[in-house]
């Protein structure tokens, strides 16, 4: 034993019994009572006390009981020698008892100090105390040797074991304590990355249609600063418009997704190609529901594709491609037309970039280029 263990105390919560259950509470009122009901059978058994006498008795009691009152919380806050002297008291307190000829109370006191030093000191102060007071209880003890040796083994047993289960139940309290505050983070972890999730999902829509109708909007303010026609400026109007109803049909579609009111990725991609002309789709792989985070990555990506085709090669003949691996999804989206350089300069609505980063976030990757034909774009995200 090494001595720090020596000179250790039991920890707060195997002292204290905030979080004891109500089967050990009620156990540890019945103890107390049932020692209670000693001292008072002691000090009135026979009838020997009367009058004053009997007054003396009850508050000789009652001190002690408040005593031990006072040394349980002491050593609950781990002072030492307030601990021991009140030890002392007590010791004392069952010697005075024992020339009163109060035996019963005398041996109450001994053995209970014997035991409650062993579970609620350190061990290097709590051997002395019961050694002294299983000392007094195995003097006046008229037992036979070999039955005081038992007796006084068995209470420094039953206080050691009193110890290691207080210990042990303190080493539970502290485990349950650090996995609710685990459980805590956890939940607090999980708000977070749902608040990043939404934040992104709002950040993709309205960062694109806001800006998309801001650009019509001002080109429509400078229309009309230079006193341009009409119909310029309706058709940049016009445009802003279209751009503010998309936006709208963003929304409420990631606010459905959010929901997890997702619609089949095979009928978005459908209805997502069937505005384009000349677009084409292959599925393959056994179809199966996606998180919605891969999910959402798969719609946003092919979203984000489209719109730089139309950008940047209109009229360009478009392939998508979906397939369900085992572990992965992949998506590629092949155009036959267009201009890399113009592509990957400007970038789209959402960004190439910023679903790259998606797609980095739930262990995916996103690759974009031109090949042999025109510009490829290429997601895969594990599921």
């Amino acid at each position: 034993m090494t001595e720090n263990a020596w000179t250790r105390w039991p920890s707060r919560e195997a002292l204290g019994r905030a979080e004891a259950s109500r089967p050990r509470r009620t156990l540890g009122w019945v103890v107390r009572a049932l020692v209670l009901g000693m001292l008072l059978w002691g000090a009135f058994n026979g009838s020997r006390v009367r009058g004053w006498g009997a007054v003396g008795a009850v508050v000789g009691i009652l001190a002690a009981a408040g005593v031990g009152w006072v040394l349980f919380r002491t050593t609950f806050a781990h002072r030492l020698w307030p601990s021991l002297a009140l030890y002392g008291v007590l010791l004392a307190m069952a010697a005075g008892a024992q020339a009163a000829d109060f035996g019963v109370v005398a041996l109450v006191l001994w053995c209970g100090c014997a035991v409650t030093a062993l579970e609620r000191l350190p061990l290097a102060a709590a051997l002395p105390v019961t050694v002294v007071a299983l000392a007094l209880y195995a003097a006046v003890d008229d037992d036979v040797w070999l039955t005081t040796a038992a007796t006084t083994a068995g209470l420094a047993l039953a206080g050691y074991v009193l110890r290691l289960d207080a210990e042990a139940r303190g080493n539970a309290q502290r485990l349950l304590t650090q996995e609710r505050a685990a459980r805590a983070a956890e939940a607090e972890s999980a708000a977070l990355a749902e608040r990043a999730r939404i934040a992104r999902e709002i950040h993709d829509v309205l960062a694109h249609s806001l800006s998309a109708q801001l650009v019509h909007l001002e080109a429509a303010r400078l229309l009309i600063e230079r006193g341009a026609g009409r119909d310029q400026i309706l058709e940049r109007v016009v445009a802003a418009r279209g751009m503010a109803r998309d936006g709208l049909a963003e929304t409420r579609q990631a606010l459905s997704a959010l929901r997890g009111e997702l619609t089949p990725l095979e009928d978005f991609l459908g209805q997502l190609l069937g505005t384009a002309a000349g677009a084409e789709t292959t599925i393959s792989g056994e179809r199966r529901p996606l998180s919605a985070e891969a999910s959402q990555a798969v719609r946003r990506v092919a979203q984000e594709a489209l719109t730089n085709v139309r950008k940047h090669a209109p009229g360009a003949k478009v392939r998508v491609w979906l397939d369900y691996g085992e572990d992965r999804v992949t998506l590629v989206v092949r155009d036959s037309g267009g201009s890399p350089g113009e592509l990957t300069a400007t970038g789209g609505g959402y960004g190439l970039l910023g679903m790259r980063e998606r797609a980095e976030l739930l262990g995916g990757s996103l690759d974009a280029g031109p090949d042999d034909e025109g510009f490829v774009v290429t997601l895969k995200v594990p599921v």
